[in-house]
């Protein structure tokens, strides 16, 4: 790995390596630039995220294709009603030697794509809390070290709600980003029925590997902040929550649970990553403001009143922005 002189010539390496890598999965995921950029922001920050989209948008390749750009191992789980806890992080199994052996689930890979995550039970969908919070595993009262970096980017298919399990709160604040991800435009459209539909093999280089993005995750948290800044992003979340001070009228009217602690945190590791990716030495209003919806979708629960008036958790955003 390179050695850099100074953070200032680290983070120069950084948002380099950030348009490189974009450019790279560009030649495979056509129209997703943003998404493209979240979920690297995302990566950099050490956090997962959640891709919301309909089925044929191609979020299990753009995941599979970053995996490979960035030289990560990559395990797909695709969640279904029967699936068990044991499945995803493995269980102990009785040799030959009639020794119990833990055999590794599809958790242990650095990318994990965990496909259409509302699917399967509380119960499974709980397995995954400990590995994402805590990056190890228990099984038969053993700890079960996880090989880092450790991301869970799920999916979730927002029209086809029959026979669903939505996620229950507590593992949806475990995901630092919740990204939508959209129809292309009829010209992205039309360049990637082009692509898929000959012969032509495209082939990635390996951008970065684990030991640099270990490097670039500590050199995000180290990237300075000013006071005004950090309490902007901690008043913003603070300005979810109902009753409390510093609830706008538009929350205390729509709004029936507000987002925690921890949107105060990732707004402002957001906002300093999306400052680095973009060469800045020093994260502004700007950066926090470019990372909020994301960070707050998931967080902010609306009441009836919002359902019936036709209120979104986007308009309740951009109006405290």
């Amino acid at each position: 790995m390179q050695q850099y002189k100074s953070d200032v010539e680290a983070i120069d390496a950084m948002a380099v390596a950030f348009n490189t890598l974009r450019q790279e999965v560009g030649k495979i995921i056509i129209g997703q630039d943003d998404v493209v950029k979240k979920v690297l922001l995302c990566i950099f920050c050490d956090a997962h995220a959640l891709l919301v989209g309909v089925p044929g948008l191609a979020k299990t390749l753009l995941v599979k294709t970053i995996a490979d750009v960035l030289d990560l191992s990559f395990k797909r789980i695709q969640f279904t009603p029967d699936l068990m806890p044991s499945d995803i992080t493995g269980a102990e199994i009785l040799d030959d030697q009639r020794q119990f052996r833990f055999t590794r689930g599809p958790l242990f890979a650095n990318i994990v794509l965990a496909d259409e995550i509302n699917r399967t039970p509380p119960k499974t969908q709980s397995a995954l809390l400990e590995a994402m919070q805590e990056r190890n595993v228990t099984v038969g009262g053993h700890l079960h070290r996880l090989e880092l970096p450790f991301f869970v980017l799920a999916t979730q298919n927002p029209i086809e709600q029959e026979g669903t399990y939505p996620l229950p709160e507590a593992q949806l604040d475990r995901f630092m980003l919740n990204i939508s991800v959209d129809y292309p435009s009829f010209e992205e459209e039309v360049e990637v029925v082009k692509s898929t539909t000959t012969d032509k093999e495209v082939f990635l280089k390996k951008m970065l590997h684990a030991e640099e993005i270990r490097y670039f995750q500590k050199l995000v948290r180290k990237v300075p902040i000013s006071d005004n800044v950090l309490q902007y992003a901690v008043k913003l979340a603070s300005k979810t929550r109902p009753g409390t001070s510093l609830a706008t009228k538009e929350v205390n009217e729509y709004v029936s649970w507000g987002a925690g602690p921890r949107a105060s945190q990732f707004l402002v590791i957001g906002a300093k990553a999306n400052a680095a990716l973009h060469g800045k030495y020093s994260p502004d209003i700007a950066d926090v403001q470019a990372v909020a919806d994301d960070v707050l979708r998931h967080r902010v629960v609306k009441n009836y009143k919002a359902e019936a008036e036709g209120i979104s958790t986007e308009d309740i955003i951009r109006k405290l922005l």
